[in-house]
């Protein structure tokens, strides 16, 4: 393709990008409150369409990764976004009923109540490793809570962008629901137009510069952003226990995962014991990487060179590799394990977002909670050890985003819970009732009708309102 062709459908693109955001805005002003009826009516229509084009979806995934396992698409994109609707759906009209508020006896005779208006138009920038999932979990809870949404989709998953557009465009209107496709260009100015509200997902280094570009319109932003999340092994659990769940986390999505175990704390007498235990459940898992349909593909020849490179860089600096497998197959990457790791490390510094996990041995639980604290706020966290006491001190001595008492991932697949980083891994919450609150305003409303005792307080001011403001003046 010629740079004069690449430039013209750049620019064609970005026209018809502000053209969309207009029909929007337009279409939002002319229904700026829609009913409930109607708002369920579009999650049926989006829940229909999901589930009847699963196998296309499936099919397109795998595509854009080369290969990925069609059960992990199945269970951890379409079941949690088909779990996610029909939680909205149920829940949808009590999350829209006004709530009562309080009246203070100084404002009687009065009512209180607090309305949940959507925004208006909310924009989702969608990540490629999970392209299904985190558009549709941020669209439902825009719709639920009545906005109109465009979402980007990732230029890493060209075959599942084409199919998501055609597919939304068979149900929804482009002035309700709409998918941008294009380059980083497209996506810089995607970032820049004036939403009523954005949620991006991705790094955490192109999390700032979405910020960066909303905060010339003061746009709120959600940002997922995700980071190196811990898991920690206590000194009296059971390794069978800790290293298949940690592996099941590790390996989904061969680590493309936002909230995947980064790195395990390892007291550094069962380290030993920890490696043998962990190589047994991933084998236990995929027997062998050739041709084998569960093991999923890294993304992009891009990623796995980073990943490559960040193998190389430790064991230059010292790193000890584990290699799980003698060799990968395409871009099926082989699992592999560090010890004696350093913080010089660019695998010790980086989420690492691939089949590849460092090792820190540690003495004492509280050497390893002040080894988490003294770096930046993970998205997740994991804990494995079944000492009540031990498990409430993870819970009040260390901030993350998100906690998992042993087990890993799954917290997020929870509809009755916010999901959300806190710090470098993001700001901000959604799914379930969170999604419905992120996506509305809560409007505070106050009223009166002919009786108005708020007289008393006018002015001119003299005796008669001071005694009034002693006897109603809270101590």
């Amino acid at each position: 393709m010629s740079a004069t062709i690449a430039y013209l459908q750049d620019s064609q693109a970005l026209d018809q990008l502000h053209d969309l955001f207009d029909a929007q805005r337009r279409a939002y002003a002319a229904n700026p409150m829609p009913q409930a009826a109607q708002r369920q009516q579009w999650l049926k229509a989006l829940r229909d369409v999901l589930s009847d084009e699963r196998h296309a979806l499936i099919n397109a995934i795998s595509q854009d990764f080369s290969h990925r396992s069609a059960d992990e698409t199945l269970f951890a994109e379409l079941m949690p976004s088909l779990h996610g609707i029909h939680y909205a759906s149920k829940h949808l009209k009590g999350w829209m009923k006004p709530s009562r508020r309080a009246v203070g006896i100084a404002f009687q005779p009065a009512s209180a109540k607090v309305i949940y208006q959507p925004l208006g138009v909310v924009g989702v920038i969608v990540p490629w490793n999970y392209p299904l999932y985190l558009a549709i979990g941020p669209l439902v809870g825009a719709l639920a809570a009545g906005n109109r949404v465009m979402l980007k989709l990732s230029e890493s998953t060209p075959a599942t962008g084409q199919l998501l557009k055609a597919l939304l465009a068979k149900i929804f209107p482009e002035d309700l629901v709409c998918v941008v496709l294009g380059e980083a260009e497209v996506g810089m100015a995607f970032s820049k137009l004036r939403f009523d509200h954005l949620l991006f997902t991705g790094a955490t280094s192109i999390g700032k510069h979405v910020m960066r570009a909303a905060a010339e319109h003061l746009t709120p932003v959600t940002l997922e952003l995700g980071g190196k999340s811990p898991a920690i092994v206590s000194a009296d659990v059971p390794l069978k226990d800790a290293a298949e769940r940690i592996a099941f986390g590790k390996c989904l999505n061969a680590g493309q995962t936002c909230v995947a175990p980064d790195y395990v704390l390892v007291p550094e007498d069962r380290v030993e014991g920890f490696v043998e235990a962990y190589s047994k459940a991933v084998h236990g898992f995929y027997p062998t990487l050739a041709d084998n349909p569960d093991y999923t593909a890294i993304i992009n020849e891009r990623q796995q060179a980073r990943l490559n490179a960040y193998v190389k860089d430790a064991t230059d600096k010292g790193a000890t590799l584990i290699a799980l497998y003698d060799q990968g197959q395409a871009r099926r990457m082989a699992h592999s394990l560090l010890l004696n790791v350093s913080d010089e490390m660019t695998v010790m510094q980086d989420e690492i977002f691939g089949p590849v996990l460092p090792i820190v041995p540690y003495r004492g639980i509280d050497q390893a909670f002040t080894y988490i604290n003294q770096r930046p706020r993970p998205l997740a966290l994991y804990y494995f050890g079944y000492n009540k006491g031990e498990q409430n001190r993870v819970l009040h001595e260390t901030h993350s985003g998100g906690v998992c008492l042993n087990d890993t991932l799954l917290h997020v697949a929870q509809d009755d819970m916010p999901f959300g980083g806190i710090g470098p891994s993001g700001m901000g919450h959604y799914h379930g009732h969170e999604g419905f609150l992120t996506f509305s305003k809560a409007k505070g409303v106050l009223v009166k009708q002919r009786l108005n005792a708020a007289k008393l307080i006018y002015p001119p001011y003299g005796k008669s309102i001071q005694k009034l403001i002693q006897k109603l003046f809270v101590r």
